[in-house]
């Protein structure tokens, strides 16, 4: 099996990261039709699809939902973004998102993946308004000391947080009531959380099987599989850290606030991913 990253020159060299191992970023870059993947994340990526019987609309309708996220919190007033688990930057980061409509915002991307850790590195070396940490996002405490050294985030100001498409991969058993609450507390200013997630239950008995037999391949091959949250669930998340959601609240991905000339689909279901955005209380 080919190792190479395809298309990829600016990726770590090797030895720097596991190749034979799938990842989950480089899968979703993949299924976004980014160049900083290798042969094993196409395969699995492959793999997983046809045996669940899904296409990648589940990681374009992640990549939607986050471009209008950031538009919204840029035109609510905000200049500040922390984007925890940001994956490997491809086209329509959160940092051309924000600074086309504010050159002055700032970001900083939080990823513990090397490709997407040496990537993010050179893509924003000449960009002195954002910068990547090597952190593991559960680490809030960790992150947040290391968000503060970087001169770039005031905490007494409005936050743009930012959980898209990653927080289906923390188990409960890492505590992610908790984790949102510590980010949302350390933001004393105030601002907006914008999340999506995974979830299973619009599922079919027949997709529901289908899902199983998918998430299973994931699982054994990149060694962690996304966790399904229903509604209730994720509404529990946010009113354990006092946050009030933004209309129309928690819906399917392409339901959020689509743009004019959007086609939301007849079944929005089907994108399988829940999105939000609920207001941080200043304090």
């Amino acid at each position: 099996m080919a190792a190479e990253p395809h298309g990829a020159p600016t990726t770590p060299a090797p030895g720097a990261i596991d190749m034979s191992v799938p990842n989950p970023a480089r899968i979703y870059d993949y299924l976004l039709g980014g160049a900083h993947n290798f042969a094993v994340d196409r395969e699995t990526a492959d793999r997983v699809m046809a045996a669940g019987k899904v296409g990648p609309k589940i990681a374009w309708a992640n990549r939607s939902f986050l471009r209008r996220a950031v538009r919204y919190m840029i035109a609510s007033g905000i200049d500040q973004f922390l984007d925890l688990g940001s994956g490997i930057p491809t086209v329509g980061n959160v940092h051309e998102i924000a600074q086309a409509a504010n050159p002055a915002a700032r970001v900083v991307y939080v990823d513990s993946d090397p490709v997407a850790v040496t990537h993010a590195r050179q893509l924003l070396a000449d960009n002195d308004h954002a910068t990547i940490l090597d952190a593991d996002l559960r680490d809030a405490d960790a992150v947040l000391r290391a968000a503060d050294r970087t001169g770039l985030l005031d905490l007494s100001r409005p936050l743009g947080i930012l959980l898209v498409a990653v927080f289906h991969f923390v188990p409960d058993s890492a505590d992610p009531a908790g984790i949102l609450h510590r980010y949302c507390a350390a933001a004393r200013g105030g601002g907006l959380l914008a999340l999506s997630h995974y979830t299973d239950e619009a599922y079919s008995a027949e997709k529901r099987e289908l899902s199983k037999v998918g998430v299973q391949e994931y699982q054994e091959r990149t060694r962690t599989a996304p966790i399904s949250r229903h509604r209730d669930q994720l509404a529990e998340l946010l009113a354990g850290a006092g946050l009030d959601l933004v209309e129309p609240g928690i819906v399917w991905a392409p339901q959020w606030r689509p743009d004019p000339g959007d086609e939301v689909p007849d079944d929005p279901s089907d994108t399988e991913i829940r999105a939000l955005v609920a207001r941080v209380p200043a304090h």
